[in-house]
């Protein structure tokens, strides 16, 4: 017997949908801002803290022991039900969150931003999981949206936070802020969230979960840090690779004997799993590529303020939650796959156009070719990601979920540091001093920025292609509205 939700409990869910909805918005966003709230603070920082050198870590740390723990919180959620995975989460980043305002060194701050990301471990994946058991197929896209629009919010609200926190010489409510929505979501989901969950004895898979937390820790640090905390052929690379391998091949061994293992195989034995993950993958590496370049792009070559750069960007996290809230019309009358295959043509055309026009920046080329890219994105992240819950029952949703998120992670990880190693390469090649965004002056050389921006808008292009491709594979459907399926 497995973990399963009721119909009963199903019903009950739904009269009680608007303060959960409320509530894991209200999660998501200290989830998504906390991943950019310290950008505009980092002097601040610095200056109280010292260690400028290590500061990098206050971001890879938290991704870091993010994207290692969703998949281990996602399978339990499918054991013991979603809401007690949830609070533990709410609890784990509160606790995070408190400890980072308390920070007395900057090593110390990183060691409770760890803690803060093992929390968003937990909440990222049961956010979207939660709205996918109370929601019907048709009602998704809509929520999802909703959900979206939190992420493209935050990307907005979170350096703004930080930089006032930072002004008022503050930063420490950067953290402390955290508490009261972190109760308010507890308290929300506490008294909202009602599951009756069928337990039957488990086996908890101990080792399988050490090893893919450690195989995967390893992989991520060699990936986040080679070429910016050391060379990419050095020993540092060499273990963080070498051992990460070896323990994820001993993982893998171990996930076959186990008898409940933390990542099933059928994970990615089931065609459309498999797929939907690669596209997963695919998003993530082409949204780190424009969030990464494109603003100190626009900054270095046209000379414009951090605000204008910004407001460019910013109209992809506006396209996405537009085209993923309308998405649902499109995938109940044409289906999964066509929906997503609309949304690569229009992420084609948007990284195609960046990529046309890098050499001769201009805001409003860039502006168009983002909210092209959102829109494409958002007609791909949410159907795929929706098609995949829809094709498992509760018990497994979980782990889709999960798995689904923890693919865009490592797609973010491998595409900023692919596209780091040949940017910062171009860039030194043309006369760059330093690594890119690390000169001399701390400036970036306007003309050297051309060719290595142009680079990676290129690899945007390429991944978008080769998604595009991907997406060609995935079975043909058409879904009928139902609720949990």
């Amino acid at each position: 017997m497995v973990a399963r939700m009721t119909t009963a409990t199903a019903v009950g869910l739904r009269s009680e949908r608007g303060p959960i909805l409320l509530a894991i918005m209200v999660t998501t966003g200290l989830v998504a801002i906390d991943a950019t709230i310290l950008a505009t603070a980092v002097p601040t920082l610095v200056a109280e803290l010292g260690s400028f050198e290590l500061f990098p870590w206050l971001f890879s740390v938290y991704l870091l022991t993010q994207a290692v723990t969703t998949p281990l919180f996602a399978k339990l959620a499918d054991r013991v039900g979603r809401k007690p995975v949830i609070l533990v989460g709410i609890a784990v980043f509160l606790v995070g969150s408190i400890l980072c305002g308390l920070a007395w060194s900057m090593p110390a701050l990183i060691a409770f931003r760890a803690v803060q990301g093992i929390g968003a471990g937990a909440i990222g994946p049961m956010a979207i999981t939660i709205a996918g058991d109370i929601y019907t197929l048709e009602e998704r896209a809509r929520v999802q949206g909703y959900i979206a629009s939190v992420w493209a919010a935050s990307a907005v609200i979170g350096p703004t936070l930080g930089g006032l926190f930072a002004e008022l010489d503050a930063w420490r409510w950067i953290f402390f802020i955290n508490i009261p929505l972190c109760l308010l979501a507890a308290w929300l989901l506490a008294r909202s969230l009602n599951e009756t969950v069928e337990r039957s004895p488990h086996r908890i898979d101990v080792a399988g979960g050490a090893l893919l937390v450690l195989s995967l820790g390893l992989l991520l640090v060699g990936v986040l840090q080679g070429g910016v905390s050391w060379a990419w052929v050095s020993w540092p690379s060499a273990v963080a690779f070498g051992l990460g391998g070896a323990l994820l091949v001993a993982f893998v061994f171990v996930e076959r004997r186990a008898a409940e293992p933390i990542l099933p195989g059928w994970v990615l034995s089931r065609r459309l799993l498999l797929t939907t993950t690669l596209i997963s993958i695919g998003v993530g590496a082409i949204l780190i590529g424009l969030a990464s370049y494109l603003p100190v792009t626009l900054e270095a070559a046209l000379g414009v303020s951090p605000l204008i750069a910004g407001l460019a960007l910013a109209a992809l996290t506006i396209g996405w939650p537009i085209s993923a809230s309308l998405s649902g019309r499109l995938y109940l009358t044409i289906g999964f796959r066509s929906t997503v295959l609309i949304g690569m043509v229009l992420v084609l055309a948007g990284t195609a156009l960046l990529a046309a026009t890098a050499a001769s920046p201009s805001i409003a080329f860039a502006a168009i070719a983002c909210f092209l890219t959102g829109l494409g994105l958002g007609l791909v992240a949410t159907p795929t990601l929706i098609a995949a819950q829809t094709s498992v029952e509760w018990n497994e949703r979980g782990v889709v979920t999960g798995t689904n998120l923890f693919a865009r992670a490592v797609g973010q990880a491998v595409g900023v540091a692919v596209f780091g190693a040949v940017a910062n390469g171009l860039y030194r090649a043309a006369g760059g001093t330093g690594a890119l965004g690390e000169g001399a002056s701390g400036a970036v050389d306007p003309v050297a920025i051309i060719p290595a921006s142009q680079a990676v808008f290129i690899g945007a292009l390429v991944c978008a292609i080769a998604t595009a491709v991907i997406a060609t594979t995935m079975p043909r459907d058409r879904p009928a509205a139902t609720m949990g399926s």
